[in-house]
């Protein structure tokens, strides 16, 4: 791998090892939360810090695509993750559930331009038939944050800000490498007469007018459920899992065992997409995810079973929704992928905002464990429908992209 690419894998993987550092942060801290009623905290004003969370995460998402499509990647992403690693740090400060709620929608459209960007980044310094996964690949960075974060947590106990502190601290050290080292990834670094030739063949309002109409809801839909998936559970499982007789420990350390199970499945997912078809392998990694959800709906007396069942849960679950990336990068035209991820990710958020909202309403009304699980594997199910909607993308597409000639990726079988 030459020094040039060793950078953009390597930055881009960090900085999305912060969305999931953030994310299991939150969820880890939010039983302490409630014990300590820091900041006047209840139940509600929890779902309600978790969901404005959520809401700058689309916000950043979609604001983030044009903007890193027109002037490139690498100043777009170091912003970003500056924004969210000062908001991140100040939270532990916040004196009320308001500000709490201002500083976390503040970090949120911070960490939500870094993946859009990030993924996008990492695909176009990957081969052309390896796009799903480089996406994997790049993706296994929120997982390890997450882990990293669960371990963060049960190291911390119940000083709780001591997780944002290090995520904040981490992030502004990350910038100012990502500053001296990044290098510019976008198609700027192409020929003119590509860029302009493909930038006119496809605008953004054609992704939204057909052949690409019908790939663009369905894979919003499908980025929905996914990222409700990964939300819901990122953030509440602790709860849930206590909720369902576990102790707070064991729950932290379930937590764990589903971040773990979610970088073997990226790890495994992405090739098993390269190599078999990338709308196969997502349809079969959201159906088995919605069967291993409904399993955890059982109570499982046995420690060891029940953690088996959580890590092949974090298989599935999460890689699905990334081979959902994946597809981003097979299906739209060069010029318009981190246009195309952007919005992509931006309507998922709305899942993301959906899922810790959801399962909160059901902590509140006492219904989370099991009803929670049969919410999150009808999801599964959606998402498998809204991909069978999605045309198959030639096998030549991203060779063609490669190459700069624009056609259509696009075959209706």
């Amino acid at each position: 791998m030459d020094p040039h690419r060793r950078w953009i894998v390597s930055l881009c993987w960090l900085t999305v090892v912060f969305e999931g550092y953030d994310l299991v942060a939150l969820g880890a801290a939010i039983p302490t939360l409630l014990d300590t009623k820091f900041g006047g905290i209840d139940a509600a004003s929890a779902t309600f810090v978790a969901t404005i969370s959520s809401v700058g995460v689309g916000v950043g998402a979609a604001l983030i695509g044009p903007i890193s499509d027109r002037y490139g990647r690498r100043i777009p992403l170091i912003a970003c993750v500056l924004a969210f690693s000062v908001f991140t740090i100040l939270f532990p400060l916040a004196p009320n559930t308001t500000i709490m709620g201002v500083l976390r929608f503040l970090a949120g459209i911070g960490l939500g331009g870094c993946m859009p960007v990030a993924v996008t980044a990492m695909q176009e310094a990957a081969p052309g038939n390896a796009r799903a996964h480089s996406s994997t690949i790049t993706m296994t960075g929120y997982h390890v944050g997450a882990i990293l974060a669960s371990l963060v947590a049960i190291l911390a106990g119940r000083q709780w800000p001591v997780m944002f502190y290090i995520g904040g601290v981490l992030g502004v050290v990350a910038a100012l490498v990502m500053w001296a080292k990044l290098p510019e990834t976008r198609t700027a670094t192409a020929p003119a007469a590509v860029v302009k030739r493909e930038s006119s063949a496809v605008r953004v309002a054609d992704l939204l007018r057909p052949p690409y109409l019908r790939i663009t809801i369905g894979l919003w839909i499908a980025a929905f459920m996914g990222l409700l998936l990964v939300y819901g559970l990122n953030t509440w499982l602790p709860q849930l899992m206590r909720g369902a007789g576990y102790n707070v420990s064991d729950s932290l350390v379930l937590l764990l065992v589903l971040n773990v199970g979610a970088v073997a499945g990226m790890l495994i997912g992405g090739r098993v997409a390269d190599r078999r078809g990338i709308k196969g392998t997502t349809m079969f990694w959201f159906g088995a995810a919605a069967v291993l959800l409904m399993v955890l709906s059982l109570k499982m007396d046995n420690q060891l079973v029940l953690n088996g069942f959580i890590f092949v849960t974090g298989i599935f679950v999460f890689c699905a929704q990334v081979l959902v990336y994946g597809f981003v990068g097979y299906i739209y035209p060069r010029t318009a992928v981190a246009t195309g991820m952007g919005f992509v990710s931006a309507f998922g958020r709305l899942g993301a905002i959906a899922g810790p909202w959801i399962t909160g309403m059901l902590v509140v009304a006492h219904l989370a464990y099991p009803m929670s699980f049969y919410v999150f594997a009808a999801s599964a199910l959606l998402g498998v429908a809204a991909i069978a909607a999605v045309p198959k993308p030639r096998p030549s597409a991203s060779e063609s992209q490669t190459a700069g000639a624009h056609a259509s990726p696009i075959t209706h079988n």
